[in-house]
């Protein structure tokens, strides 16, 4: 449920407030996976729901459409982007490419306030995943890779990151939960790419921050493909059954 808004100042102010709190929220339940890919949005429902007009709604899914997360259709409305493994597959493709890069220019502007800054991420990262709390360690995922990246200059390509990582978190986080030793791999790795970035070394960082995301790629695109083979078993197979 969204946060109580503040009153209404000036009309357009606390619109955006309205919207702003709307894409939080269905931002939090898409990547959450508590709505589920190819599953309508109700603007009118949502509306009800949170207790504000279908205007915010309706801002809140452009919002969501623009980050890839909603498909707006003539007459369905927004609908929960489904990607297909191929769809994944380009995704992670992106940011393989995109994020070294990022990351290499990155290297020589981080400050000790940034570093200071990274590891508070990854101690409540690490909390995270001890908790088991899938939405704190998907969000804190994310926001540590952004603490470092940001100081690079690109913005542009910033941005695009920003994008993709918010289109891959769902998928992630079903890695780091299905995947034996995911998390493992992820505190370690995280750990290691902010001891590169405290060495300077930016071209080891980039090295790094390829191989943790080809890593998540492949882990991500085997299960799914082992998801595929044991929905076109037979049943009984699937569960290690004879099959009937």
């Amino acid at each position: 449920m969204i946060a109580p808004l503040p009153t209404r100042a000036k009309q357009p102010q606390f619109r955006q407030t309205m919207t702003g709190a709307a894409v939080a929220e269905l931002r939090r339940r898409i990547l959450s996976g508590s709505v589920a890919a190819g599953e309508a949005l109700r603007q009118d429902a949502l509306a009800k729901e949170f207790g504000i007009s279908r205007i915010p709604i309706r801002e809140a899914f452009h919002q969501l459409a623009a980050e890839g997360l909603v498909t707006l259709h003539p007459h369905r409305g927004a609908v929960v982007t489904a990607l297909s493994a191929a769809d994944i597959a380009e995704l992670f493709d992106l940011r393989a490419m995109l994020e070294p890069d990022l990351i290499r220019r990155a290297v020589p502007r981080l400050q000790p306030s940034d570093f200071a800054r990274a590891e508070i991420i990854l101690a409540e990262y690490d909390a995270a995943i001890r908790e088991g709390d899938l939405d704190a360690y998907g969000e804190l995922n994310t926001e540590y890779h952004l603490s470092l990246y940001q100081v690079a200059g690109r913005q542009q390509t910033l941005e695009l990151v920003r994008v993709l990582l918010a289109n891959t978190d769902r998928y992630t986080r079903v890695q780091l939960t299905m995947s034996d030793g995911a998390t493992t791999r992820a505190k370690r790795e995280h750990a290691a790419l902010l001891d590169l970035c405290r060495m300077g070394d930016a071209e080891g960082a980039a090295r790094l921050t390829l191989d943790h995301v080809l890593a998540v790629r492949h882990d991500l695109l085997e299960l799914l493909q082992d998801a595929d083979d044991a929905e076109a078993q037979p049943s009984g197979i699937a569960d290690g059954l004879p099959a009937a």
